[in-house]
């Protein structure tokens, strides 16, 4: 676990004087002083590294260019490297980003797709790999063209497309906090539950820290029952948390041009709201309900979407105890589908702060990111 602190660590070459330390110490405080700094350079024979929680300042390196230290550290490209880290969001810049979410709802009807958006940056986390950000999770590693192009993520450059002027807009929030936030305002504000959301993810930096492809679950799979439950114990979610999970298809529509399932319109989905076409899976599929379940179990309407993995939450034993529940119930769905929501957009993320940050007062379980993750980056 990475400790981000106020404090320096210098080491000069052994031949260095001690007049040039204290120069190169001078130039450390004045480099710290800038904004909440988070800056590392490395060379073959010095380091100063020194971190915090937020952007550095341009005359940071400008100062640094002036260190006793700067020779050895710029004199070769090959030998050297400045790199920055993602630090932890801003609150007051999530909450305005909230706002500005919102707005885009109500004037995009783009609930479903932010929510898939959500779920496709975090859906990734693989528990038996500890190391951060192989283990995957909610990361922002979806901005890539890499991981877009990802068969799972067909469409999903729409959302990104949707989404980039409010994280333009907002600096200081993280892309995987946005995608979160996106995904969470979006089911809240089609009438769901109140999601118990932490922020601070941190992003990853480069296309490399992508996952590999294959992480996401499939419409379907031979044994969709079998399937659903490799794709999402992997990430240590249960039978109850796979079926209240899969309430969220509640919202949306399949495009057969995307992922080859569904009709290309229906008496539902022909005038939009938004692009019109596709096929939902319930009548009003931008009302947040327990609809989902009751059609699923009814299969009363041939222009209601039913995959195999939605049909096998009755067909599996253990899946109908709690699709059942979830028809009848929906107080106990929202309930179930709050707390399952909120933990896998945190599984596999690491959190600066550690303790995460919290924009409202939700009532949720007490949090460390260790609950989430193994700790290690």
């Amino acid at each position: 676990m990475a400790l981000y602190s106020s404090n320096l660590t210098l080491s000069p070459p052994k031949s260095q004087s001690m007049a040039s330390l204290r120069g190169t110490a001078a130039t450390a405080r004045l480099i710290h002083s800038a904004s909440r700094a988070r800056l590392s350079l490395y060379s073959a024979s010095s380091s100063l590294c020194l971190s915090s929680s937020s952007s550095y300042s341009p005359s940071s390196l400008k100062c640094l260019q002036f260190s006793p230290l700067a020779p050895h550290i710029f004199k070769d490209q090959k030998r050297s490297s400045v790199s920055t880290a993602a630090a932890a969001s801003d609150p007051a810049q999530l909450k305005s980003a909230r706002e500005d979410i919102k707005e885009l709802l109500k004037s995009k009807s783009c609930h479903p797709i932010l929510v898939r958006l959500g779920w496709h940056d975090s859906g990734t986390y693989n528990k038996n790999i500890e190391e951060w950000p192989r283990r995957g999770g909610a990361n922002g590693s979806l901005r890539f063209d890499i991981e877009l192009k990802h068969a799972a993520n067909a469409g999903l450059v729409n959302a990104l497309n949707l989404i980039k002027p409010i994280k333009d807009k907002y600096s200081g929030v993280t892309f995987a906090d946005l995608f979160q936030l996106a995904s969470a305002t979006a089911i809240e504000e089609a009438g769901g539950p109140k999601i118990p959301m932490k922020y601070g993810r941190v992003d990853v930096s480069a296309p490399a820290d992508c996952p590999e492809e294959g992480r996401l679950p499939a419409a379907g799979p031979p044994k969709p029952a079998d399937h659903l439950r490799e794709v999402f114990y992997r990430m240590g979610l249960n039978d109850r948390e796979i079926v209240a999970l899969s309430g969220a298809h509640t919202l949306g529509r399949s495009r057969p041009e995307r992922s080859g399932w569904g009709k290309p319109e229906t008496k539902y989905t022909k005038n939009g709201p938004g692009a019109p076409g596709g096929q939902s899976w319930t009548a009003k599929w931008l009302k947040f309900d327990n609809s989902y379940f009751k059609d699923i179990k009814e299969r009363k309407d041939d222009d209601l979407l039913v995959l195999p993995t939605d049909a096998a939450l009755f067909e599996d034993p253990s899946f109908k105890v709690y699709a059942e529940k979830y028809a009848e119930d929906q107080e106990a769905f929202f309930k179930d589908y709050a707390e399952a929501h909120a933990k896998l957009s945190n599984l596999g993320a690491k959190f600066d702060p550690q303790e995460g940050i919290v924009l409202d007062d939700v009532a949720g379980e007490k949090f460390t990111a260790a609950n989430y993750s193994s700790g290690k980056d």
